[in-house]
């Protein structure tokens, strides 16, 4: 997909950049498991911008070919900024080197390189061969930050993951009966079905499941349809929860234990759940076991909608990289009313995980924070 809209005055490098991150930002929820690109072509007199484009579905035209698409012959001698290192390889679409040196474009700026190992740097050489002009590290942090979960997936082989949690003022995620439902505003949880719609699992746990029934989908539905995860150890989610009897129309993956029942195991397959059995005792090893399935699925984006076990199993991991807080201006109080996150924690302050926050915002009253899980 692409738009042409030339400015008034001659672009920076950064400025292309920065047009072509917000560009790449279109295919989010639409690309994965590729990662969000985007492109932007200036002219080679003058330095104003001609064409743009970005990736706008998986299997579609990859930003370059886009916005080579509409500089057409204009985009000769030109000047092409793009967010991530063009491929040159044959995959789902032909290789964007070969069509950048095709086009004749005389410089090209790549915000970073692309951690895929059929490009990883020859992209750049290939460009470079042909004699064009390569500038990298243009708004690399960014660019980074932009396709995170791509990285995850190559380089750590597991799906990004965000906590997402609504909680009282003074910490709690229930009362100490239970009562969880609702903390958050209406407002807050419409944001949550929002990110629900392009994410590609959403992951609680059997406790979760057993407590409140949840169908874990996003209304009304986003570009994405997630996979239903549930962690069951024992393989006791209910053939008659709302799960099970949607599994056939909405996808379910229910991660047991090796000592589930094989009764069990059958009943929920028969029921049209994906039941996938870990080999580990270990719970934590299991857990490990698991977003490795998932990132073998090609699984970018997994939402963690679980209870304080599950998060604070997650958290114990160094797993959890995203972190989506809904803070309601409420007071539960008492010993006994869960937190967010369990699990066994850190030792001291020194050591625990920082989150860079990225977007606070108000909706109908709570106080949403999101931010990005930093390490070391």
């Amino acid at each position: 997909m692409h738009v042409s809209s030339p400015p008034d005055a001659d672009a920076s490098d950064e400025e292309l950049m920065r047009r072509a991150l917000e560009l790449a930002r279109r295919g989010e929820g639409r690309v994965e498991p590729n990662p969000m690109v985007g492109a932007v072509i200036a002219s080679a007199s003058g330095g104003h911008v001609i064409a743009e484009g970005w990736h706008s579905a998986f299997g579609g035209p990859h930003a370059e070919v886009a916005a080579l698409s509409a500089a057409g012959a204009a985009a000769r001698g030109g000047t092409l900024a793009v967010t991530l290192e063009p491929c040159c390889h044959h995959g789902k679409t032909p290789p964007c080197t070969a069509a950048i040196i095709a086009a004749g474009i005389a410089r090209v700026i790549i915000a970073t390189s692309d951690p895929f190992p059929a490009v990883n740097g020859g992209g750049i050489d290939a460009l470079r061969r042909a004699g064009i002009e390569v500038r990298t590290g243009v708004c690399e942090q960014a660019a980074r930050r932009l396709t995170a979960p791509f990285r995850t997936v190559v380089e750590q082989k597991r799906p990004w993951l965000i906590a997402k949690w609504a909680m009282s003022l003074d910490g709690h995620v229930a009362t100490a009966s239970g009562e969880s439902r609702w903390i958050s505003s209406e407002s807050s949880r419409a944001i949550v079905h929002e990110l629900r719609g392009r994410m590609d699992g959403i992951l609680c746990g059997i406790g979760t499941v057993l407590a409140d029934d949840p169908l874990l989908t996003a209304r009304p539905a986003g570009p994405r349809q997630a996979l239903r995860i549930v962690l069951d150890s024992a393989a006791r989610l209910p053939i008659e929860s709302r799960l099970v009897h949607t599994a056939r129309e909405v996808p379910v993956l229910v991660a047991t234990g090796p000592a589930a029942p094989t009764d069990r195991l059958r009943a929920l397959a028969s029921a049209g759940c994906d039941v996938w059995q870990a080999a580990a005792a270990d719970p934590r090893d299991r857990l490990h076991e698991l977003l490795a399935e998932l990132g073998s699925r090609r699984l970018t984006n997994v939402l963690v909608e679980g209870g304080p076990t599950v998060l604070g199993s997650l958290a114990d991991s160094h797993a959890i990289d995203e972190v989506w807080a809904f803070i309601a201006p409420t007071i539960i109080g008492g010993a006994a009313s869960p937190s967010p996150i369990t699990g066994t924690g850190i030792a001291t302050l020194a050591s625990a995980a920082s989150i860079e926050i990225e977007h606070t915002e108000h909706p109908g009253g709570d106080l949403f924070i999101r931010g990005v899980v930093r390490r070391g």
